[in-house]
């Protein structure tokens, strides 16, 4: 290939191809079974540090607690919410995802990742475990394929690829949305055209639709924040 449109293969035809997380299942339980717990209660959805406890102690219980973070590989950067690795072979992004973008609880977390599997299989994030960031926060460990790329993908591109996945721009292209999922964070930095010349969602925000996203969003996101301050 050679990046032309006509040649570029869009997400569209390979929705809903990504492999069963049986991790993501289990975790997913526990993580409901205390939301549903502290509901019953208190009348609250706001669990997300009970949660995240009860997550690290399941992990460790259940040999899903990866000890030393460098056995993933060499770490590489650090985002808004992510601490990344590298593997040494160079075909695996490891993410420390502190769950920043979930409010107060982790039912949001959950749903992105399954999200990201059904629109973007080709940067589908898989759930391998939990660790601690060097800031000494619980996380859960994502991988995700490597992707090299040629460049960043233009808005453009993005609101193209977006558009032909049943998605449109809402508030000025902060976001789009399908009456599903929002999506959030669909920026060049995070949208690469590939050596293929195809586009990789590879970090991006995805909520179930509902119009407390964008409070949420701006609450939570650092480059929103910055843009205030």
């Amino acid at each position: 290939m050679n990046g032309t449109d006509t040649e570029r293969l869009s997400q569209k035809g390979k929705c809903n191809k990504a492999p069963v997380d049986s991790i993501l299942e289990e975790a997913e339980a526990v993580a409901r079974g205390v939301l549903e717990s502290i509901q019953t209660l208190t009348g609250t959805t706001a669990c997300k540090g009970i949660q995240i406890k009860n997550l690290k102690a399941w992990a460790v219980a259940n040999n899903h607690w990866i000890d030393d973070v460098e056995v993933l590989g060499n770490y590489a950067d650090r985002g808004s919410e992510n601490e990344v690795y590298l593997s040494k072979d160079n075909e695996t992004v490891y993410k420390l995802n502190d769950f920043r973008y979930s409010d107060d609880n982790l039912t949001p977390f959950f749903d992105r990742l399954e999200a990201q599997k059904l629109y973007f299989p080709d940067c589908a994030y898989i759930l391998v475990g939990f660790a601690m960031n060097r800031s000494g926060k619980v996380c859960a460990v994502i991988r995700q394929s490597y992707i090299i790329s040629s460049r960043e993908a233009t808005e453009a591109e993005i609101n193209h690829e977006l558009q032909e996945l049943g998605f449109e721009p809402q508030m000025n292209g902060e976001c789009y949305s399908n009456g599903i999922h929002d999506i959030f964070d669909a920026t060049p930095g995070n949208v690469l055209v590939g050596i293929d010349g195809n586009l990789y969602f590879i970090d991006t925000i995805i909520y179930k639709s509902d119009d407390s996203n964008m409070e949420i969003y701006r609450t939570q996101s650092p480059r929103f924040n910055n843009q205030q301050g």
